[in-house]
């Protein structure tokens, strides 16, 4: 086995195509054809305790759910304890991979694991009905753009085909694949005009068929190039489209869920905590809400994001969320909150994330057989009770 192995592993729980733009995710530290030797640790935070015992534990490698490496590494030294973490990991052949917000986005991901707690769910179901706040949007690379071209019968199979040699009408698995729609076009040929079909000076009208076949960006020169080469007609009619991505509902950042029956604002705390393992939930009831419906009132629709989750929680209340969940806001962000009438719900940036671990050290043995994957011991909160 090989730490590229494990790489896919994750690709396949986490695809990197998920991350947001600005995140710095996959594989930080080390080499992909590399053996993986010695158990696989997960962690939160890559710290100094975690990679000593990652090394003690002859680890081939640590996924840590932070990226460890964000801001530029000016310098790799002893002088931090960020660098020692990294510069032992690095001596020790120890190497660091970080999923972050691909794995919030992913379906069965870190955000859904949170979804079923919130919810009254259980392992893999979500008790109601859940979607992305964000939907990600997503376009094969073969279907960025559709070309479009008007083609008589007799011209419209050599057309298609040459467009095909050219790297258009790919769907999928699929190739060649086209529609076409018959019609009746018309020209006028004019000056040094040599129409095919008619003559110049008369309006013709023309039985055509209309060809449509989807392309990549980076091909579109040459397929156009080829249709022209092809086509009958001095001068052919091509139009080239954008075509948008297509939205995956289950896919992207943040969920909302429509609860399966109202709930109160504090049995939602009381789940969070249950899920999550810890004392206390910090609870901002909205005065726009509770003026109307009580102290504690009972809502259906919940927004969700892990971690730190103000930059979605605009998104949340505008698509009809009387609660949002998450780790942590600031004081002005919640307070901007509950003026609209939202609740909000915080738990605390690595308490809604870290109970994830044991159900991705699962996953990933099912995608490794043979494998050995751990949760660190040594990966805490940075903040304690007293």
């Amino acid at each position: 086995m090989r730490i590229a192995d494990l790489l896919a592993a994750m690709d396949t729980i986490a695809p990197l195509r998920l991350a947001a733009e600005w995140d710095n995710v996959g594989l930080l530290v080390g080499t992909a054809g590399r053996d993986l030797r010695g158990p696989v640790v997960l962690t939160i935070d890559l710290t100094e305790p975690v990679v000593a015992e990652a090394a003690a534990a002859g680890a081939g490698a640590i996924v840590a759910y932070h990226p460890p490496i964000f801001k530029p590494v000016r310098r790799l030294t002893d002088g931090s304890p960020r660098e020692r973490a990294l510069l032992r990991a690095a001596e020790s052949g120890i190497a660091i991979y970080s999923p972050h917000t691909a794995l919030d986005a992913a379906s069965g991901g870190l955000t859904d694991w949170l979804c079923e707690g919130v919810s009254g769910g259980s392992e893999g179901k979500i008790a109601g009905d859940c979607r992305a706040l964000s939907a990600q949007v997503e376009r094969d690379e073969h279907q960025q753009v559709k070309i479009v071209t008007f083609v008589p019968e007799a011209a419209l199979e050599e057309v298609r085909s040459a467009l095909a040699t050219a790297g258009a009408g790919i769907i999928g698995n699929y190739r060649v694949c086209s529609f076409t729609t018959p019609g009746t076009g018309t020209f006028l040929g004019a000056g040094d005009s040599q129409p095919v079909v008619g003559e110049r000076g008369r309006l013709e009208r023309v039985p055509e068929h209309r060809l449509e076949m989807v392309c990549s960006r980076a091909g579109v020169a040459i397929a156009v190039e080829t249709l022209r080469r092809f086509h009958p007609y001095e001068q052919a009619a091509i139009d080239v489209y954008t075509l948008e991505g297509l939205p995956r509902r289950s896919v992207g950042p943040g969920r909302r869920v429509v609860l399966d029956r109202p709930v109160t604002v504090s049995e939602l705390a009381k789940r969070l905590k249950k899920h999550l393992g810890i004392s206390m939930v910090k609870v901002a009831r909205s005065s726009a809400v509770t003026g109307a419906a009580g102290p504690d009132p009972a809502v259906t629709h919940v927004g969700v994001c892990a971690g730190s989750g103000a930059h979605l929680a605009v998104t949340a209340r505008l698509d009809g969320c009387e609660a949002y969940i998450t780790g942590e806001m600031t004081h002005h962000e919640v307070m901007a909150e509950l003026d609209a009438g939202m609740s909000v719900l915080l738990a605390g940036h690595t308490n809604t994330e870290r109970g994830y671990l044991p159900r991705l050290a699962r996953r990933l043995l099912a995608e490794l057989p043979g494998a050995e994957v751990v949760v660190s011991t040594a990966d805490k909160s940075p903040f304690v009770p007293e």
